[in-house]
């Protein structure tokens, strides 16, 4: 570690605190090779069902969120550590509307620079 940090947050601090969601293994059964996690506000948006909504499954919406991620690193040649993400999410009992997504590619902790992806928010950046 950076002897001049004076303090950092780790990805394992980040999931054992709730702020990131660990989705590896449905990554993994989806196709994608490096471990995934959702920010907080991502699982809430997409994949946590909201109340009085039907017809809705967690696991249903949650394999959504990775299956359009591997179609975005598909798409995406392996030329970038950053990808748009996009999908149609129903957060009610009507229409389902579009969310866009930011996939970032980087080290999967502060001390593990194996390559990991973050998928979040366009204003968490």
């Amino acid at each position: 570690m950076n002897p001049a940090i004076s303090y950092a947050y780790t990805r394992a601090q980040a999931v054992a605190d709730g702020v990131q969601v660990d989705v590896t293994k449905t990554a993994q059964e989806a196709g994608i090779k490096f471990p995934v996690f959702l920010t907080r506000a991502v699982f809430e948006a997409c994949v946590a069902i909201p109340p009085d909504v039907a017809g809705q499954d967690e696991a249903g919406r949650l394999w959504d969120v990775v299956w359009m991620l591997r179609f975005a690193i598909l798409r995406s040649h392996g030329h970038t550590d950053r990808l748009p993400v996009a999908l149609y999410v129903r957060n009610d009992n009507h229409r389902a509307k579009l969310v866009k997504l930011i996939a970032a590619c980087g080290p999967l902790d502060l001390d593990d620079p194996q390559p990991a992806i973050t998928v979040m928010l366009p204003d968490e950046d």
